[in-house]
Order: structure tokens, then sequence, then C-alpha cells
């Protein structure tokens, strides 16, 4: 049996429902549902009227399987652009058929047809497989750094300090 082709498509604002339903799924696989603070209107601000961020759809037989989650970098040393996926994700149900891989090889296309020069995300440690599939793809991870990050409370009093 020939495997269904993937097709890609990016979201408009009506898809935000179907954004955020994809964020809740992608929470639960990762284990922090709860860490969800998104809303519709956040992501329709966000993604639509400031432009900050986009998304593209993974299709199987005209239904969206997984999607990309990602925005525009500029790293200094490059002078050139990049992209940074925040999150890849594939339901379940679609896993196993190579989606993953080909979604990930749509979001390379992307890039180097803007005049990229990284494509980068990161991954969750404990997350063998995923780890395993991005090494498969020739990604590196990067041992030279460690990502830091500053929220909520801490983030204002950042400003005291």
């Amino acid at each position: 049996m020939k495997e269904t082709e993937l097709t890609f498509r990016y979201a408009v604002k009506e898809d935000v429902p179907l954004i955020l339903d994809f964020i809740h799924k992608l929470a639960s696989y990762e284990k922090v549902p709860d860490a969800v603070a998104a809303t519709k209107e956040l992501l329709e601000e966000w993604i639509f009227d400031k432009q900050r961020a986009e998304v593209l759809f993974a299709m199987a037989d005209g239904k969206e399987v997984g999607f990309s989650f990602f925005y525009q970098t500029f790293p200094a040393y490059l002078g050139h652009g990049g992209i940074y996926i925040d999150d890849l994700y594939i339901d379940p149900i679609y896993r196993g058929k190579g989606y993953g891989k080909v979604l990930l090889q749509q979001m390379a296309k992307i890039a180097l047809e803007r005049g990229c020069q990284r494509l980068e995300w990161c991954y969750l440690n404990w997350n063998q497989s995923s780890i395993n599939f991005y090494l498969s793809m020739g990604a590196t991870p990067l041992d030279e750094c460690t990502s830091y990050r500053v929220t909520g409370d801490a983030l204002v009093n950042m400003l005291k300090k």
C-alpha cells in the first residue's frame, strides 16, 4: 500500500483554534499539559496581527496531521536570517510514516528559499526517539552553549537588579 503524500499549507487566522489544539496535544506529549497559557486571542494577536510567528500544517488526504510553529531569527555572526522551530509535531496516529521527516525537510526548504543560513530548535533531553530522529536528519546538538529562560515575576524582577 502506498503511503499518502504529505502536502503543506500555511495557517490563516481562521485556523487559530486548530493551532491551539495542536499546542495542547504537544504539551500533553511533552508531559506538561498544564503549561499552556496560550489562548485563541493571544495566538491571533501574535501570529497574525503582529506577525511574530508562522504555522505550517502538514496535510495528509486533506487533513491536518501535524504542524510546525516557527519564526525568523537573525544570527548576528552569520549576517543572514535563520528560522527557529519552536514546535514540530505529528499526531501519534500518523507517526511512523515518515511525515516528521518530510515536515522537517519542508522547513529546511523554506529556510533555503528565504536565504536563511540556519534552521534550529530545542528538544527535551528525555525524548530519545526525537533525539535519534534529529541526529538521523543530520542535526548537531550544541554542547558549547546552554539555553537560559526568564519568565513571569523573574522577568519583571530583572529590571530591579
